[in-house]
């Protein structure tokens, strides 16, 4: 029994270890900025011995990274969003306004914690160019999502006629771009809400069929 749970106790350490630790550099990165902060600083935040952080991350680049992936996730679980349940569930709305709104309810939970890493990913990528490496500016990731929801979106009965995906993945990747979301929300005072709502509008505008 002792056998069993032993290696089960060990990993569910090592799994608060490191979300104390991801939590403590996220921290520490907005306040700071990702060049000012010490691999020290962050185990003093989290509380473990800085040799736990080396030996977990390796390095503030590695550590970096799991920052801007768990801030997208939500959690530490290493699933894509495309493979994450609530996207799928959104793409298999059957109407474009449908699926709209769920996206929409699924972004606003992601942007509040994406938003204020964004900055931080292009001032570290100006002076470190493995990080640059790691986000480049012609394969975005965000964008490989949207292209996929467009996918899904123009199949849909209601959708705006003659609407193609790339059109629609690029009208999204522009109005959900978190820098939009950071200029309404943090400079403009807008709540997260009335963000969703506005943004909400405004796609159901652009992508999907007027009324008769």
């Amino acid at each position: 029994m002792d056998g069993v749970k032993g290696p089960d106790k060990r990993a569910e350490r090592s799994r608060r270890t490191r979300e104390k630790v991801i939590a403590a550099a996220r921290e520490l990165f907005i306040a700071q900025g990702y060049g000012a902060t010490s691999l020290q600083e962050v185990a003093d935040r989290a509380g473990v011995a800085v040799q736990t952080v080396y030996f977990v991350f390796r390095n503030k680049r590695t550590l970096f990274k799991d920052v801007v992936d768990t801030s997208i996730a939500g959690d530490t679980e290493p699933v894509a969003t495309m493979d994450r349940e609530w996207f799928r569930s959104m793409c298999a709305e059957p109407t474009a306004a449908g699926q709209l709104r769920a996206h929409l309810r699924g972004t606003r939970e992601i942007m509040g914690r994406v938003a204020p890493i964004v900055p931080l990913i292009a001032t570290a990528a100006a002076t470190d160019p493995e990080i640059a490496a790691q986000w480049p500016r012609d394969r975005d990731p965000r964008y490989t999502v949207l292209f996929a929801a467009a996918e899904a979106l123009v199949g849909k009965p209601d959708v705006r006629p003659g609407l193609d995906a790339e059109t629609a993945a690029d009208v999204m990747y522009g109005l959900l771009s978190p820098e939009l979301y950071l200029v309404l929300v943090r400079d403009r005072g807008w709540s997260p809400e009335r963000w969703e709502e506005w943004a909400l509008a405004t796609l159901t505008s652009q992508l999907c069929a007027g009324p008769g």
